[in-house]
């Protein structure tokens, strides 16, 4: 735990299932990386050695596996593991953070899909998160049939969110743009229908705007 200040620069990348941000993470990455920045890529729940093992425990078996508390306070101890394994001291040495989900998608998922409530969250990212706040989050939104298909399509196994049916996915949509519109000078939103290419056009432009690339 704890607080410090960064000097490199965190990005989140943010949406529902099938949203691409996977993809979109490493197109960003591969963008700075040609500009000679440092560029750690990561992703959650996971990123660090333990947090992986607690990411099997929350992406694999059935839906009803835990209930939301649980969930939350599993996501919360991987979140506090990577923070201090990955994200602070690639920060701490000026690389760019790239990260595939973070407090936001415990936001959505557990604070608003399964009706824990905005402060229980905020609480727990205050006491794990403290000021290791990103510096932008890209919400990648699109309709939840067209996500959920995409994932599908993946077929990556780790179905345990997807398989929560059609109503939580759409309160899940709903949940990312209710936080876009709560921090709009953080949080950017970008059309995750439109094709890969533009989508990384739309990302790398706020970038390079918001970083003076």
């Amino acid at each position: 735990m704890g607080t410090q200040v960064t000097t490199g620069h965190f990005i989140t990348f943010e949406g529902g299932e099938g949203a691409g941000k996977s993809t979109q993470v490493q197109r960003l990455a591969e963008r700075l990386e040609a500009l000679g920045q440092d560029v750690v890529q990561t992703r959650e729940p996971g990123g660090s050695p333990g947090a992986e093992e607690i990411r099997s425990l929350l992406v694999n078996g059935p839906s009803d596996r835990w209930t939301g508390v649980t969930e939350a306070l599993l996501h919360f101890a991987a979140r506090a593991d990577h923070l201090a394994q990955v994200i602070r001291p690639a920060l701490k040495r000026g690389a760019w953070v790239l990260c595939d989900r973070f407090v936001d998608s415990s936001m959505a998922y557990q604070g608003y899909a399964q009706e824990l409530g905005r402060d229980t969250i905020a609480s727990l990212s205050t006491l794990v998160i403290g000021d290791t706040q990103p510096d932008l989050t890209y919400i990648l939104d699109l309709p939840v049939a067209e996500g959920l298909a995409r994932a599908d399509v993946r077929g990556e196994g780790e179905d345990r969110y997807e398989k929560m049916g059609q109503a939580f996915h759409e309160t899940l949509r709903q949940a990312f743009l209710d936080i876009a519109a709560r921090e709009p000078e953080r949080c950017s939103l970008i059309d995750g229908a439109a094709n890969i290419d533009a989508v990384a056009e739309a990302i790398w432009r706020q970038a390079a705007d918001r970083f003076d690339l």
